[in-house]
């Protein structure tokens, strides 16, 4: 099982190699998680940029969140990591989830969080 490890602002990894579906779920699950121990109703904001296969990496974060019980609001295309934060706060959400690598090589994409605040959580 490939050991996912968060940085200063999210998880970046190779597209393919270490940011799989399956990785983005298992990233899901672990926040689905930890919202529902720390919230009553949570909620979450997700966007996606427009690198490779963004969409899909948000949607298999949503359709994980959902089935977790947390209410999912997702952006219609793509929109920059800003958006999400004032979706985060406009929408009084609890969470934001931006798939994005934001200036890594095209290679790569990321799971970034943003807390109700808009700003990115610590790990």
């Amino acid at each position: 099982m490939t050991k996912i490890k968060f940085g200063t602002d999210g998880w970046r990894a190779i597209i393919a190699k270490e940011y799989t579906t399956d990785n983005v779920a298992r990233v899901s699950i672990a926040v689905a998680d930890w919202l529902n121990e720390n919230n009553d109703n949570p909620s979450v904001v997700i966007g996606h940029d427009c690198r490779f296969s963004g969409e899909m990496f948000a949607e298999t974060a949503a359709k994980v969140l959902a089935s977790k019980g947390v209410l999912v609001k997702i952006a219609k295309g793509f929109v920059s990591t800003p958006m999400v934060s004032l979706g985060v706060v406009k929408e009084k959400a609890s969470l934001g989830v931006v798939i994005t690598a934001s200036h890594n090589p095209p290679a790569y994409n990321g799971f970034k969080l943003k807390g109700d605040f808009g700003g990115p959580l610590l790990p």
